[in-house]
Formats: C-alpha cells, sequence, structure tokens
C-alpha cells in the first residue's frame, strides 16, 4: 500500500517569508541539460521531454554543482504513485520529483530547495505531494499544509486508490484540490506513464 499526501501552499499572505531566500536556489534552463539529466541518474533521459513540454527544474547548488533539484509545472502534469492527473489553475504550479543526491542528505538541502519554490514570484499557490518520510517537516515549515489524503492498493492487477481529506484541512482547499486533480475511478487497472 502507498501512503501519500497533496499539500498546498498559499503565496499570497502578507509580510516577509518564512525564512531569508536562499542564494544557492536557482533555475536549471534547458541549457544545461546534460548537467541535470546526470544528476537524475537512471531517469535523466526523461529530462529534456520535460524541458520541451514546458516543466521548469530548479536545484540547489553547491560550489557550482547540483546537490538538490525538483520541478515545477504550471500545466496538466501526471502524478505516477498515484496514477493521476494534477492542473494547476493559473497563478498556481505543481513541484514535483523533488531529489537530492546521496552524498547531500541531512544537511537541509530538501529544506532549502522547497523554500526556493515557495518565494518564486508570479505564483499565488503551489501544490505538491509526499509520501511519509521526515522531509515533510520541510514542507510544513515552508508553509505547505496537507489537504488529501491518497492511499493506493493494487489489487489482482487492479488499482483501489482512497482519497479523503487531510485532518484539520480547509474544505474550500480540500474543494478547490479535488477540482485540480482529474477525476479518478476508484477502481482502475493499473498502468504506467513514464514523466
Amino acid at each position: 500500500m502507498i501512503r501519500s499526501k497533496l499539500w498546498a501552499a498559499d503565496l499570497t499572505r502578507t509580510g516577509p517569508p518564512p525564512s531569508a531566500s536562499a542564494s544557492d536556489f536557482v533555475e536549471i534552463k534547458a541549457a544545461r541539460l546534460a548537467e541535470i539529466a546526470a544528476a537524475m541518474g537512471a531517469d535523466g533521459d526523461r529530462a529534456a521531454a520535460r524541458f520541451a513540454r514546458g516543466c521548469r527544474c530548479f536545484a540547489v547548488e553547491q560550489q557550482g554543482s547540483i546537490v538538490a533539484f525538483g520541478w515545477l509545472s504550471t500545466h496538466r502534469e501526471w502524478i505516477g504513485e498515484l496514477g493521476l492527473w494534477i492542473t494547476p489553475a493559473p497563478g498556481e504550479g505543481y513541484v514535483w520529483n523533488c531529489y537530492t543526491l546521496e552524498p547531500h542528505r541531512r544537511r537541509g538541502n530538501y529544506r532549502r530547495l522547497v523554500q526556493g519554490f515557495v518565494e518564486l514570484p508570479d505564483l499565488r499557490r503551489l501544490w505538491i505531494g509526499s509520501i511519509d518520510d521526515p522531509a515533510e517537516k520541510a514542507d510544513a515549515d515552508a508553509g505547505f499544509a496537507p489537504v488529501l489524503l491518497f492511499e493506493v492498493t493494487r489489487v489482482a492487477g487492479l488499482r483501489l486508490l482512497r482519497i479523503r481529506p487531510a485532518a484539520g484541512a480547509d474544505p474550500a482547499i480540500v474543494g478547490t484540490a479535488r477540482e485540480r486533480l482529474t477525476p479518478a475511478r476508484a477502481l482502475a487497472v493499473k498502468r504506467t506513464r513514464i514523466h
């Protein structure tokens, strides 16, 4: 069984951001395709297609080298582990495929990455998914709050998806989150899509 959460951050809040902007948070443009592909390892062959369809890549760098990265979509994007599409509204973005390279883990790099996303201009809301792990504290510290909980169970080649509101989530944002997700049948044939 896979358990995960969809979180939202309201970027229209007033006052200063939760922390100072990280100077090592940078956008990785398609001109640096070879670098991000190398950082992505076995999934590096997916980077060119992501840039081609308008996804943006951001990273935390140290001494000019990528130590953590994540992708931002402001258009329809596939959530592979859930088998759902998410379609951010204008002014929204979906943060996905965040990863910290092995030698740089447990040093706050994911936290700097997520904070960098939250501080991007021209967005009013961000969505991010997570699977239960210690990194969720960084999501909360950056201003994200859990909105929906997902449970995926696979039985005899079928996928059973259960979606429910997170405890204490504002019913309005729960409704908005459900609108952003492509309606899914609770019971569906397993399929794999690489993005």
